[in-house]
C-alpha cells in the first residue's frame, strides 16, 4: 500500500535539511574514498570497503528523498472543525489503565516514537480520524484489543 503524501511544514523542513546534510556528507565520503583507493590494494583495504558501503547507503537515502519530496503535499491549514481529529492534531488519550498519552498525527515520513508522532496510515491514527473528545476507540493489533478515550484535541503545540 502506498503511503500518504501528506506532511507538516516542520516535517518538510527536516527532510530538506536531511537531504542537504546527506549531500554534504557524500562530498566528504567521496574525498575519503579517493584517499583510501590511492593507498593500493582495495581488496584488503578496510577504509576503502567501509567508505564504499557508506557511499552506497548515502546514495540510497538521497535517491529516496529526491523521489519522495516532489510527491509530498505540505498541509499548512488547520481544519475548520477543530473539535474533530484530523491530520496534524495533537490528541491526548487515556488508556484502560488510566494513563494519559499524547500523540500527533503526521505523515509517514515524520514518524518519531520519541516525540509520539504517529503516521496518518497507522491503525491508531485511522481509528482516531474524525473522532471527538469523549469518544472511545478500539485498536486491534495481533488479535489483541486496546481501548482508549479521547481526552483532548489540539492543533497548536500543547
Amino acid at each position: 500500500m502506498k503511503s500518504s503524501p501528506y506532511i507538516t511544514a516542520e516535517g518538510m523542513f527536516r527532510l530538506n535539511q536531511e537531504l542537504s546534510e546527506r549531500w554534504q556528507r557524500r562530498r566528504e565520503v567521496v574525498v575519503a574514498l579517493a584517499a583510501a583507493a590511492a593507498e593500493g590494494d582495495r581488496s584488503e583495504n578496510a577504509e576503502y570497503i567501509y567508505r564504499k558501503k557508506e557511499l552506497r547507503e548515502l546514495d540510497r537515502r538521497i535517491r529516496y528523498l529526491q523521489k519522495r519530496l516532489p510527491d509530498l503535499r505540505v498541509v499548512h491549514d488547520v481544519p475548520e472543525d477543530q473539535d474533530k481529529i484530523f491530520f496534524g492534531a495533537w490528541v491526548t488519550l487515556e488508556t484502560e489503565a488510566g494513563e494519559e498519552k499524547t500523540y500527533r498525527i503526521v505523515g509517514p515520513d515524520e514518524i518519531d516514537f520519541e516525540t509520539c508522532n504517529i503516521s496518518l496510515d497507522s491503525p491508531m491514527a485511522r481509528a482516531l480520524l474524525s473522532k471527538q473528545v469523549d469518544d472511545e476507540i478500539t485498536i486491534h493489533v495481533q488479535e489483541q484489543a486496546s481501548h482508549f478515550f479521547v481526552l483532548a484535541i489540539d492543533y497548536q503545540l500543547p
